[in-house]
């Protein structure tokens, strides 16, 4: 080889070696057109490589990565159709599941990791990775650091070896509900109410943490980043790590998605901490609202979320939901069970991104519950695509309150809700011609051909057009029917 072939084989290597570079651990970074992103064509959902995508899910845990089995639940969850799990960076488990290094003595040294923490970080990221399991990671978590979970904390001074009480302002015990905003962990920012300047020590702590977690997570392309779970704290606390994480990702080359989960969203329009996200899409990238799915029920659910669906549209972005309640009958309005189920049907046909079930025991996580209706949503789109209809309940007549639900594209395709049978008007009055009717039960996740009013035999699978259709669910619970014209 001559010498500057020898020169140009080199070059070559070199802008191969720039191509794939790599985000200190995991993957080779992800090309940005390739990365979980809005829509290009509807910026109200996702996209991934380029192809609109509908992220579902449930997982018996929030805090994804620090599972023992980790590997089997990713499989569970991947084999019903999932595709979306929540992961908070939790800090509340044992001392032996914290991300600081556990020194002998009990207590923690802030300068070194726990290698087991981050290695079950990585592994998650890689086998999600791997499966199209989208992530949401939850940087913070204001129940972490707040009543008995302080008093085993790394960064409670008398549970390190780094700093004390008098160096940093913290007190030993934290008492109050973390609602209250009384952790001055979460005004370290300058500005903040507050802020007083010893938490110029702990900031930098924090700052080494989100980093340390960057280090692994910006590699990859199925991330989003939501700052906090339900936070009271001002929006200065969550815009600064916002900052913080897309300026270490534009350091990389990379694109990444962030927003901060509010904990009024419930309150639709008397809320006072949700709204922030309207107006500032430049901060909030996407929309959490997952607290919509506390205390409200059956149409008033319905309703609180289109509020908030038309708020966010004033600047289209996705609106996710990484928590759905439904279980344990708490009494923070969680209900049971059936009402986990009906949020989660209620979000996907009402315009949502996202729709994940929350954890047990206030919420359905992954039970059959969950599996039913992920399967069921799956079949339902493969029929009709939830970013191809929109809500249109004035197409619905003879329906109780909380019956039925319809997105559509009329003339199109229909998709319709039955929360625990019944029947309704459909209108097809402008909309002549011949559609295909399939019933797919909510509970199993299959298709149902039969019906207790049909004396349990064969149901039609065709409906005609050009009138006002009547439509009955085929036996009592949940149902969903996918209506396409021919």
């Amino acid at each position: 080889m001559s010498i500057q072939n020898q020169r140009v084989h080199r070059i070559e290597m070199i802008v191969v070696l720039l191509s794939v570079v790599v985000c200190g651990h995991g993957e080779a970074l992800a090309d940005s057109a390739d990365r979980i992103q809005p829509w290009s064509e509807n910026p109200c959902y996702w996209q991934y490589k380029g192809q609109p995508v509908m992220l579902l899910g449930g997982s018996k845990t929030d805090h994804f990565f620090l599972l023992d089995d980790l590997k089997e639940h990713v499989d569970e969850v991947h084999a019903v159709g999932a595709n979306y799990v929540r992961n908070t960076m939790s800090q509340r488990e044992g001392k032996e599941l914290k991300p600081h290094k556990l020194l002998p003595d009990g207590k923690f040294d802030m300068d070194q990791w726990n290698d087991d923490y981050w290695q079950r970080f990585e592994n998650m990221l890689k086998w999600t990775h791997e499966r199209d399991i989208f992530v949401q990671i939850e940087v913070w978590d204001r129940f972490d650091f707040s009543q008995s979970n302080w008093d085993i904390s790394p960064w409670n001074p008398g549970m390190n070896v780094n700093y004390t009480c008098e160096q940093t302002g913290f007190a030993a015990e934290y008492p109050a509900h973390p609602s209250q905003d009384r952790q001055p962990f979460f005004h370290s920012i300058p500005g903040m109410p507050h802020y007083n300047r010893k938490l110029d020590l702990i900031r930098s702590y924090q700052e080494k943490f989100v980093a340390k977690m960057l280090s692994y997570s910006l590699g990859y392309g199925h991330v989003l980043y939501c700052m906090d779970n339900e936070t009271s704290t001002p929006a200065e606390w969550g815009k600064h790590w916002i900052n913080f994480i897309k300026a270490r990702a534009a350091e990389k080359g990379a694109s990444v998605c962030t927003t901060d989960m509010f904990d009024d969203a419930h309150r639709g329009a008397q809320a006072v901490h949700a709204p922030i996200v309207f107006d500032d899409p430049e901060h909030y990238m996407f929309a959490d609202i997952s607290q919509v799915n506390s205390r409200n029920f059956g149409q008033t659910h319905w309703d609180t979320l289109q509020w908030l669906l038309q708020q966010v549209s004033k600047h289209p972005r996705p609106s996710n939901h990484t928590k759905i309640y439904g279980s344990g009958y708490y009494g923070f309005g969680t209900g049971g069970p059936e009402d986990g189920v009906e949020r989660f049907w209620r979000n996907i046909l009402g315009g949502s991104a996202s729709a994940r079930f929350h954890r047990p025991d206030a919420g359905n996580g992954l039970n059959d519950l969950a599996k039913g209706s992920i399967k069921a949503a799956r079949l339902l789109e493969s029929r009709i695509k939830f970013w191809d209809v929109a809500p249109h309940m004035e197409l619905l007549s003879d329906r109780e309150t909380n019956e039925a639900y319809l997105a559509a594209k009329p003339g199109q395709r229909y998709a319709l809700y039955f929360t625990d049978g019944g029947s309704v008007g459909l209108d097809l009055s402008g909309a002549p011609g011949t559609y295909d009717i399939t019933w797919i039960s909510v509970a199993m996740g299959v298709v149902v051909e039969t019906s207790q009013g049909g004396g349990h035999r064969a149901m039609p699978n065709t409906i005609k057009g050009g009138s006002v259709v009547k439509l009955a669910a085929p036996y009592q619970g949940g149902w969903v029917a996918a209506i396409a014209k021919q």
